[in-house]
């Protein structure tokens, strides 16, 4: 967890909280009390800052980046998405990594609907990949 805490530092620029198991779960392996991983949240200068380097920055730099799924919306307006490790941010040194960790963010706006935050998300410069172009495509080859 402490190479997690430092990674997520470095990333964000701010120092995580750690998270805790609030009870033990023997099929895991895991105690009550025991550190599970670390969280961050982002707001005002350093919101727009990690999101503008994740934009114009990280996202290109995925190798057969093709945008993100519009899957992850909660109905509310709000985005998850899921990375599976760390090596995507710039940040991060290749040869400092002990063990690759997986990251979810969640985009959470004023939108009231999925549409709305979709549209937001958008205009901010999120990368989607356009879905309904996608469709079209599959539809006209076959």
């Amino acid at each position: 967890v402490d190479d997690a805490v430092a990674e997520i530092a470095k990333i964000t620029g701010q120092k995580p909280s750690i998270t805790y198991s609030k009870k033990a779960v023997a099929n895991f392996k895991l105690r009550e009390g025991e550190a599970l991983g670390a969280r961050v949240t982002l707001r005002g200068a350093r919101m727009w800052e990690f999101l503008h380097r994740f934009i114009n920055v990280t996202a290109p730099n995925i190798r057969d980046f093709r945008g993100i799924s519009g899957k992850g919306f909660d109905g509310r307006g709000n985005y998850a998405v899921g990375f599976p490790d760390q090596s995507i941010f710039p940040e991060i040194e290749l040869d400092q990594i002990k063990r690759t960790i997986g990251f979810d963010f969640i985009f959470v706006t004023s939108a009231k609907t999925n549409d709305e935050g979709r549209a937001l998300l958008t205009e901010l410069g999120l990368p989607f990949r356009d879905t309904k172009k996608a469709e079209t495509t599959e539809g006209a080859a076959a």
